[in-house]
This record gives C-alpha cells, structure tokens and sequence, in this order.
C-alpha cells in the first residue's frame, strides 16, 4: 500500500489484534469520517474481493463435503451473524453520540460490522453455498448458538443502553465484553486458516485490522467519560461485572468445542498441505488440539481486556 495509508491501517503494516490492545492509542477525531474514507475505503479494502486479496486462494478441497468445510460453515455463519447484531447496535450509539467526531466515527464502525458480515457471508458462497440457500444454512450450522449465545449477549447490551448513562455504557459493552472477546478468537483463525484457506484468513485479516481501531478509540471514549466525571466508574464496573457474569453462564465453550473439534478433523485430512506450518511461534498447526486453540483464544481474549481496562482506569 501507499505510504500516505496510516500504519494501523495498512493491510501490511497493521499490528495485530494483541499488539494493538496494548499499545495503540486512536481517539474519535483522530478516526472520523475523513479518515475512514482516506485509510479504509481508499486504504485497507483497496483491491479486495468478497473481503479478502484478490490473489487469496480458496483451494479446492474447501468444496468438498467434510468436516474442514463444515468447520469454515460454523464459524462463518457464527461471526456473520455476531457482525450483523453489532452493526444493529451500533445505530444506538450514532444516535446517542455526544459530539459529531463520535457520531462519524460510530458511523463509520456500523459500516465495518455490516462489511464484515458481508464478507463471511460471501466466503460461504466462495465455498459452494448457494445464494439462495444462504440464510437457511447459516440456521442450519449456527442457528442453535444465536439463540444460546448471542442473542443473551445481545439483550443484554440493549439493556444496558436503554438505562444510565447510554452512550457510555454502549460503548463499554461493545469494546470490554464484545469485540474484546471476539477479536482475539478472529486473529487466532486468521493463523488457523493461513494455509488451510488463505482467502478465509484474508477475510480475518481485513476485519481484525477494523478491530483493532474499534477496540482502541471505544478504549480512548471510556477513559475520557471516566475523567470528565468519574461519578460514573461504579455504574461501569458494574455493567463490566455483569457482563463478565453473563459470558460465565453462556455455552461459549461448546460453540468453540465443536468449532475445533471440527477443524481438527479436517486438517488430519489434508497434512500433507499443511506440513511445518505453525498456529503461532514454535507450535506446528498439526500438533495444536482444539482445547489448546481454544485455551489460547481465551487467553488473548482475557489479555486484551486487561490491557483495555486498565487503559480505560478500570484495571482493578
């Protein structure tokens, strides 16, 4: 990309979604209108087709019936609709924005959530799915864990703007409890899928680099609404907790459970493909298990929201 493509933004220089939790720092002026046309539309989806590189392959077994195929439909059908619900929500945050540099920026962010939906969606059809047939088949392989995870999560969060302090309160569910869990178990597929289906892996590239400008200026609202009148960190402790709470009593670790067990299937039948190739630094993909995988998301998901809370002031 061009050097005038902020870094945090450049398909290619962008940190990761750990990385950027802990040391980048975006406010809402910094990522307003301006910015997301100049560094997004004309920046991170410069090329991109079906929310991945043009030259991300999608190899051929990934149209054959089995459980690696199954395992790219589960998790597919999972995220498309957790983006969907997000992108929802976020209309309450444009409409409750304090000032217009927030509004732009809550904007351009319920833009990102309905792209990325789109481009899960439309690497289910790269891989056979008919377009007619969509819908029925993100029912089929995530209906049961929509209405056991997310949408809980979803009436929670719309709860919580709908009491004190809306705007605020949003914006701390949506950065702590949604995308501060959700990103990192999208960076961990993006190394998953690298050599397995690189198209699905540039489409977890494109939407984590989103994720992290979410994640950062959701952060920088937080700690400012918390200086400007620290009267409210009880009440956002508390939504913090009881959103943490709520996650405790979800079946999140089944989702994640058949998700892997799923992928683990697929990829023993393919090793010849995936050779050496490692998850992350010193661990070959083929001697990961789906309890490791998972156990390492939610370590970077609990790694990201100490960092954010802590940046915010709520770190005890």
């Amino acid at each position: 990309m061009t050097s005038n493509i902020a870094p945090e933004a450049d398909w290619d220089l962008a940190p990761n979604v750990l990385e950027g939790a802990r040391e980048l720092r975006l406010s809402p002026e910094q990522c307003d209108l301006d910015y997301w046309i100049a560094n997004v539309a004309q920046g991170t989806l410069k090329g991109l087709v079906n929310g991945h590189h043009p030259d991300a392959p999608t190899p051929e077994y990934m149209l054959k019936p089995g459980p690696l195929r199954d395992a790219l439909l589960f998790e597919f059908s999972f995220r498309s609709i957790a983006e969907d619900k997000a992108a929802r929500a976020i209309t309450s945050l444009v409409a409750n924005a304090p000032d217009v540099k927030s509004m732009e920026f809550y904007a351009t962010q319920l833009l990102d959530e309905a792209r990325h939906a789109q481009a899960f969606r439309a690497h289910m059809t790269e891989v056979g799915v008919p377009q007619a047939e969509l819908d029925d088949v993100i029912e089929q392989y995530a209906g049961e864990h929509q209405r056991g995870v997310l949408d809980p999560l979803e009436a929670f969060g719309l709860d919580v703007m709908n009491g004190p302090h809306p705007y605020v309160s949003g914006v701390a569910v949506l950065t702590i409890l949604v995308e501060g869990v959700l990103a990192p178990t999208g960076e961990l597929s993006e190394h998953k899928w690298k050599i397995v289906d690189p198209a699905a892996a540039s489409v977890e590239r494109g939407a984590g680099i989103d994720e992290i400008r979410h994640l950062t200026v959701g952060s920088e609202i937080v700690r400012r609404s918390l200086e400007q009148d620290p009267g409210i960190k009880e009440h956002l402790v508390d939504v913090v907790r009881r959103g943490n709470e709520l996650w405790g009593t979800l079946p999140v670790f089944a989702v994640l459970q058949r998700r892997e067990e799923l992928f683990q299937a697929g990829i023993e039948q393919i090793a010849d493909v995936i050779g050496d190739h490692e998850i992350w630094p010193g661990r070959r993909l083929l001697d990961s298990t789906p309890e490791e995988r998972i156990t390492t998301a939610l370590e970077w998901a609990g790694a990201t929201q100490t960092a954010r809370l802590a940046y915010m002031g709520m770190g005890e």
